[in-house]
């Protein structure tokens, strides 16, 4: 089992980096349940729920609210009217279910390990920022900068993309239902991107690793952005990831773009000046 299961991994285009001499491992076992969260997290019941009107607050009190509520043992939490402040939902390493009703702004659903997320409306640029686990889904469009240096969980934009979405990604998924901007994950480390409408000019320019899936046209490609053979593990994971957020790929899985890292920059310092201007 241990076998297929590398085997499958490594044809789906991940874990190709050589590691030599480290490791990204973790092993656990069922008797280190208690391991599985933060010391500090609260106990929470998802039949729980409570909602609140954040109109006449601001973002400091927004967020406080939440956590107060978090720690009275409410899973399921709904803030109506966020008004589109800014850095809501930041810092939250707990598992609950979150609902803004209406729009984020700025830097929203940064730097969570845990939740479970939908804001019902459009956020600004950088949600979900350094996102370590859980899943994230909008609604509406997203801005620029859209899971910045994400490393875990699932983030979904059901409409349209900024530029530079998924920069330095180190891991997870991120999702666009719509078209998305210029240099979309540029130095993308790991993970995936799916993109189902068009995508801007230098996708994925200077990435290391990872797989980014196109399903519509791809204005060109960045450096060292290669295009990649699709395989029915692609077109399966694809299916069922895409199921889960109600989404579809507008000419199919199978007829999706996929592309990966030429790796010609991985030893880019210890390359001759004229074969640094063929890579680049």
């Amino acid at each position: 089992m241990a076998g297929l299961t590398t085997a499958k991994s490594t044809l789906a285009g991940m874990h190709t980096e050589k590691l030599s001499g480290r490791t990204q491992q973790r092993f656990f076992s069922p008797e280190e349940a208690e391991n599985y969260t933060y010391p500090w997290a609260y106990s929470v019941d998802f039949d729980k729920t409570a909602d609140f009107d954040a109109a006449d607050m601001d973002t400091m009190a927004i967020n406080k609210r939440i956590r107060e509520l978090m720690n009275e043992g409410y899973g399921h939490i709904v803030v109506k009217n966020p008004g589109a402040k800014h850095s809501l939902g930041v810092g939250i390493l707990n598992r609950l279910k979150l609902d803004f009703e209406g729009s984020l702004g700025y830097f929203g659903c940064g730097l969570i390990d845990g939740p479970n997320i939908r804001v019902s409306g459009r956020v600004g640029w950088s949600c979900a920022e350094n996102m370590m686990a859980g899943t994230v889904v909008i609604e509406n469009n997203a801005g620029s900068t859209f899971g910045a240096a994400i490393r875990g969980g699932d983030l979904v934009c059901k409409g349209d993309g900024g530029a530079r979405i998924g920069i330095d990604q180190k891991g997870g998924t991120i999702i666009v239902g719509g078209n998305a901007g210029a240099f979309c994950g540029f130095m993308m480390q790991r993970g995936r991107m799916v993109i189902l409408g068009n995508t801007g000019k230098n996708l994925g320019d200077s990435m290391y690793d990872g797989i980014i899936y196109v399903g519509g046209t791809i204005r060109d490609l960045g450096v060292d952005a290669v295009p990649g053979e699709m395989t029915d593990l692609d077109c399966e994971w694809l299916d069922r990831k895409l199921k889960m957020y109600g989404l579809s790929a507008p000419r199919g899985v199978k007829n999706m773009t996929k592309i990966v890292s030429g790796k010609q920059l991985w030893n880019y310092d210890n390359l001759e000046p004229v074969e640094k201007k063929i890579a680049l």
